[in-house]
């Protein structure tokens, strides 16, 4: 492994600024390493080596004309492919449209342009983000560089095998009830999901628009909050983009300071349920901010209890309305069976062709939950339960600053483990979902190795919304009680892939 795809987002940044390396020299060995690796892990589902490397000479074409648009100018990254990007392929992970080049960028991708971030390529995903281990994917499973015998996480588990991998420096995910955190949590990795609005879901390939939110995959606390700072931000495309910028997460990053700070442990996800070795991983969290000044509170969110039946009721009513589109009419794959078949056979014909297992099933549970006499004893329910967890939420910060929890009930089970067990699959969110059906900011930080499997765990920060700065504060303070163990990054232990 060479010393350029082992370091961080913000140390190749300085290679970049400082002229000791350049972007052309960064990308191509991330670019040799993910063409030889790649095939291992499956993270990526599509990259070209000339296109990546013409961005990178326009960076330093920039920089040797005294342009340097952005502190992480010349950094390439990778990003999730349910995001639009009009020179590569965007699959959202599924059949229904392999090959299809979209006609715009995604906000998030026009402005990782603007920042002058080349673009590795797009990683792999759970079919339109459904999913929590990256399995049902149309194109197959990613694999944890830890054990590429396990589950890398979902719905982005393409971002999250990447960044553990060293296939790329920095990711973009998307998240929906954990989709970014609890790969972080999965593979040793660092995930945020900023504040519903805080960074523009146009040209996110909706899966449930009012729990849809894109942020980082990195591997430190750093890389996430300049990440965040360059894709975050008003857009008008974009209905729901809150009006005005959250500030410097890099700034927050800085002023971290455990004087003063209120931790809240949430009882109903700190005891039962979880693997012994993750807990263990939890408690000594606990036991660290504690000895380091912070003060530990107990806090009641009774309403969790029924997040997870909330959030699967929610998600497939939305996913039911947003898929409506893949119809064999406007784009995407078209199936047309035998003889002289009308337009509803021909959509019939498509979507049972282009739609794997898991897409199918929400979209029946959705529809279903949405039909004349059930909307009110379902959907309208989940949402009162949204509500509640709202509510709950809003007393628990008025008793301290941030919330941990543990990001996942496990750590990276084997892939095919739970595949054909969909309870046990929902359940691996039960700790991110509540972030999503409230609007609020979380983020995972590796927190240890669990003492069964020797695999990761993360630990889970809530914030109140709008208050990502104190979510990365935090979150940086953790990281650093871990630091005399592993160094910046839990990911510099991931076996060395070329070996497996």
């Amino acid at each position: 492994m060479t010393d350029i795809t082992s370091s961080s987002a913000a140390i190749l940044a300085g290679l970049i600024s400082s002229k000791k390396a350049s972007s052309v020299e960064i990308t191509t060995a991330f670019l040799d390493r993910l063409e030889k690796l790649n095939p291992k892990t499956n993270s990526y589902l599509y990259f070209n080596r000339e296109n990546s490397l013409a961005q990178a000479k326009r960076a330093d074409q920039q920089l040797a004309e005294g342009k340097t648009v952005s502190p992480l100018h010349g950094v390439p990254i990778a990003v999730k492919d349910n995001l639009t990007t009009t020179d590569a392929p965007t699959t959202a992970g599924s059949k229904i449209l392999e090959g299809w080049v979209p006609q715009y960028d995604a906000t998030v991708v026009r402005k990782l342009r603007e920042a002058s971030m080349p673009i590795l390529g797009k990683t792999n995903l759970d079919e339109f983000a459904m999913g929590s281990s990256t399995e049902f994917s149309a194109y197959g499973p990613s694999k944890n560089p830890w054990d590429l015998s396990r589950i890398p996480g979902g719905s982005g588990g393409g971002s999250s095998s990447a960044i553990a991998g060293h296939l790329a420096p920095l990711a973009i995910g998307s998240d929906t009830g954990g989709s970014i955190r609890f790969p972080a949590a999965m593979t040793g990795s660092v995930g945020a999901k900023p504040t519903y609005g805080a960074v523009s879901r146009y040209g996110l390939i909706a899966l449930a628009s009012s729990l849809d939110q894109i942020g980082p995959v990195t591997n430190n606390v750093m890389d996430a909050a300049m990440l965040q700072d360059v894709i975050g931000g008003h857009d008008p495309h974009d209905s729901t983009s809150l009006p005005n910028g959250l500030g410097s997460m890099v700034q927050s990053v800085k002023e971290a300071d455990v004087k003063g700070l209120k931790v809240g442990v949430v009882k109903q996800l700190s005891s039962d349920g979880f693997q012994p070795g993750v807990k263990a991983c939890f408690d000594d969290t606990i036991e660290k901010l504690a000895a380091a000044g912070a003060e530990i509170v107990e806090v009641d969110c009774p309403s969790f209890e029924y997040a997870v039946a909330a959030y699967y009721l929610i998600l497939p009513a939305e996913a039911s309305s947003n898929l409506a589109k893949f119809d064999s009419v406007r784009f995407g794959l078209r199936v047309t069976p035998d003889g002289n078949p009308t337009i509803e056979n021909v959509m019939a014909a498509t979507r049972e062709q282009g739609f794997g297992p898991e897409v199918k099933r929400r979209i029946i549970l959705g529809t279903y939950a949405l039909s004349s006499g059930y909307y009110d004893a379902y959907y309208g329910s989940a949402q009162k339960v949204r509500t509640l967890i709202q509510q709950d939420l809003a007393k628990a910060f008025t008793q301290a600053d941030v919330l941990l929890t543990p990001t996942a009930p496990t750590t990276a089970f084997k892939i095919g483990e739970k595949v054909n067990d969909p309870l046990a699959m929902y359940l691996n969110d039960i700790a991110t979902i509540p972030a999503n059906l409230a609007g609020i900011p979380g983020i995972s930080v590796p927190n240890g190795l669990a003492s069964e499997d020797g695999l990761p765990s993360g630990v889970q920060i809530l914030a109140p919304a709008m208050q990502d700065g104190q979510m990365y504060r935090v979150a940086s303070i953790v990281e650093k009680l871990y630091m005399d163990q592993w160094g910046a990054s839990l990911i510099a232990r991931v076996p060395d892939l070329e070996a497996l």
